[in-house]
């Protein structure tokens, strides 16, 4: 978890990339930028903004051989051990991004390379560096007086509104290839930042299993318990799921399966479709795991606990108090219609 309120730019330097493929130049700057006290606090909510509004999930530097044979990451220790390089690691970073922009598709732009200071991570105070790429340039309007008429220009800049591209990578768990966020406005060339510049892979903490687990158990509610039972036991199972992880701090696959599967014969195909979809979440060999939190709030924000009717009816229950959802509605059949109804028990409607 992370919170960026009281971080500092401490220095940063700014560059220019092209595109290889186009035949576009790189241009580095000979000097770092001179920060000043009105372009601190524009280029500071420029850059983590979108990291405060966006999920956190945790990437780290990955190479198939060893750490040490990332480029990214060797340049990132060597900042970390110096801070004061920063100028010339920035060229570094910069150099190396322009070597892999050569598809069609990738767009040319600034490049802002940042050293933070006063960053919290999971409760730790940590430096951080800040790699940043403007691409898409907007119009705007100047105006300027001339005798007695206002003239308008027209010129193009920097939207500070909305970052193209950008990571933050923490000096934090380097021995795993750091904690590193990311974020990318413009989806089209996605390999081309995470894979081909930072390789990345993500980041498996107790964070990412946490919601890599709940993902699956929605693939299980969609695909096997509304099949076999019906919505409102989909939407009731992934309820007792998320409360399950809400009170436990401790996930033990056996005990979850006991406590949140009301037919015990869905307990073996539970395990069937871990052993068929378990790779595609990458969950295939966890069965007990640290529970994240921060993970089960943002998933209990995004599972749905909607009925839709084909009737154009909608039964909304309550994640709060699953027991009234169990107690209060019913499903059945009615012959003479040949339609499916809920009944719901209630003493009294509550206003608003």
């Amino acid at each position: 978890m992370i919170n960026l309120f009281n971080a500092h730019i401490d220095t940063l330097s700014i560059h220019r990339v092209g595109n290889k493929s186009r035949n576009e130049a790189l241009f580095l700057s000979e000097q770092s930028f001179n920060l000043n006290d009105e372009i601190v606090p524009l280029m500071k909510e420029y850059f983590l903004k979108p990291f405060r509004e966006k999920e956190e999930n945790y990437f780290q530097f990955a190479h198939e051989v060893d750490l040490e044979y990332n480029d990214m990451y060797t340049l990132a220790s060597q900042l970390f051990e110096n801070p004061s390089c920063l100028h010339e690691v920035s060229k570094k970073i910069t150099t190396h991004l322009f070597e892999q922009s050569n598809h069609p598709h990738i767009k040319n732009g600034e490049v802002y390379i940042a050293y933070l200071t006063n960053m919290n991570i999971d409760n730790t105070i940590v430096d951080a560096i800040g790699i940043f790429k403007s691409e898409i340039q907007t119009d705007f309007l100047q105006f300027e007086e001339k005798e007695s008429n206002l003239e308008m220009i027209l010129q193009q800049g920097i939207n500070l509104s909305k970052l193209d591209k950008g990571c933050l990578i923490f000096n934090y768990k380097k021995e795993e290839g750091y904690k590193i966020l990311t974020v990318d406005s413009n989806r089209y060339d996605a390999r081309y930042w995470l894979e081909h510049f930072l390789s990345v892979d993500a980041f498996e903490d107790e964070n990412f299993i946490t919601k890599k687990y709940l993902k699956f158990c929605q693939g299980f509610a969609k695909d096997v318990v509304f099949p076999a039972e019906d919505k409102k036991e989909e939407v009731m199972f992934m309820n007792r799921s998320v409360n399950y992880f809400a009170k436990n701090d401790q996930f033990e696959e056996s005990n979850f399966l006991n406590e949140v599967l009301d037919n015990p014969d869905l307990i073996p195909e539970f395990k069937n479709y871990k052993v068929d979809k378990g790779e595609k979440y990458s969950i295939e060999d966890v069965t007990t795991f640290p529970i994240a939190n921060a993970a089960v709030s943002d998933a209990r924000k995004s599972i749905k606990n909607v009925i839709n009717l084909d009737t154009h009816i909608q039964i909304k229950l309550d994640f709060i108090n699953p027991e009234s959802a169990e107690k209060f509605v019913e499903k059945g059949w009615d012959e003479e219609k040949q339609m499916y109804y809920y009944l719901v028990y209630f003493n009294k409607e509550v206003k608003n």
